[in-house]
């Protein structure tokens, strides 16, 4: 079994964080061109400019390596068009055992639901993996991080229309 994830991911968001992985990856020369500048203005034990253009280079760097890592292991695919059954994409109302509310939330990545205002809930944690499949009115349960239990409802399952 691989360790490897795949993330859900529509083709909108897709294009997005290609996009921006493509971007980054034509800004490489300019961050080495600023490193190279402040690395001229002499020491560099007190060069802020060569720090800091370090520092950018370092988060740079570990969004292009997330970002090719997500694109490589992303299953692309439309939102589901069905109502009733929990899949990827979908926005779920669910209800807890232990109290009389429902939740609502977003079954996917989080880079897919980034530009939301719904809570996000990744198809592979435990709630997520839980209620996969699953159709309305039906009961799951899944396990908590203190090694308890916990049992849901699905109430209402219905494609995510942004």
């Amino acid at each position: 079994m691989s360790d490897t994830q795949v993330t859900w991911l529509t083709q909108d968001a897709y294009d997005r964080l290609k996009g921006e992985l493509d971007e980054l990856v034509a800004n490489r020369p300019a961050i080495a061109a600023k490193i190279n500048e402040a690395r001229e203005e002499g020491d560099l034990r007190e060069n802020g400019g060569y720090h800091a253009a370090r520092e950018e280079q370092g988060q740079v760097e570990s969004r292009i390596r997330q970002l090719q890592e997500l694109l490589r292991t992303a299953k692309v695919g439309d939102v589901p068009t069905q109502s009733g059954v929990a899949k990827p994409g979908s926005v779920l109302t669910v209800r807890f055992d232990d109290e009389d509310e429902t939740e609502k939330f977003l079954l996917a990545t989080r880079e897919e639901g980034a530009h939301g205002d719904l809570e996000v809930y990744s198809p592979s944690s435990p709630l997520g993996q839980a209620l996969l499949d699953a159709e309305e009115g039906e009961a799951r349960e899944y396990e908590l991080p203190n090694g308890g239990t916990m049992k849901v409802t699905l109430v209402k399952a219905e494609p995510y229309t942004g």
